[in-house]
């Protein structure tokens, strides 16, 4: 489980196939990997993968045919940045929401517009995750747990900080750009319940 507050970003130093699938290697001088050992998860722009290799600061992870066709990972090159967050410990606070790193799918950033000192930004989503998505719930975006601002048709807004748009892979987004897309647990829980109230 992870919280969706970023700790770090990386880049892609690397990125070679392996049988079917790829690994990544992400250099990242701001990560505090002290404590990360072989086989800890780390939320790599939402997506949660398993270190595999730990050789300074750097990190390597193999991800499978299907993560890369569900998230967007598959799209990343050389140099690119992706978010990075360790697996949360009992202990930690719960700054964001529970985020399980399991991405629902994929959305496109269709508007960035300047509010006040923030900058709202427009996600179009898959139709299937729309009915998850709730103004005031949350959501995460390239592992970026977030408010909801307002929900129409497929498409919802957050408000991004200054500070939120500095730390994380954000800066490098514009209009077209694809993100990872996690609903929040609660709201796939309550539909649960409620589909099995009704057999």
């Amino acid at each position: 489980m992870f919280t969706g507050i970023i700790q770090a970003t990386g880049r892609v130093a690397r990125s070679e196939a392996r049988g079917g699938d790829l690994r990544f290697s992400i250099v990242a001088p701001g990560f505090d990997a002290t404590d990360v050992a072989l086989g800890d998860s780390i939320a790599v722009s939402g997506c949660c993968l398993t270190v595999v290799m730990r050789e300074g600061d750097m990190l390597a992870f193999d991800v499978s045919n299907e993560s890369l066709s569900l998230t967007t990972l598959g799209a990343l090159g050389i140099g690119d940045r992706v978010n990075l967050e360790k697996a949360l410990r009992l202990s930690d606070r719960l700054g964001g929401h529970l985020v399980s790193g399991h991405v629902d799918g994929i959305g496109t950033i269709t508007a960035i517009e300047p509010d006040a000192r923030s900058q709202r930004w427009r996600i179009a989503a898959p139709q299937e995750l729309m009915r998850y998505i709730a103004a005031k719930g949350s959501v995460c975006v390239d592992g970026v747990s977030l408010t909801v601002n307002a929900v129409g048709g497929n498409e919802f807004e957050v408000n991004l900080i200054p500070h939120t748009v500095e730390h994380t892979t954000f800066a490098d987004r514009g209009a077209g750009d694809r993100v990872n897309l996690e609903i929040d647990l609660l709201a796939r829980y309550v539909e649960r319940l409620r589909s099995c109230d009704h057999h």
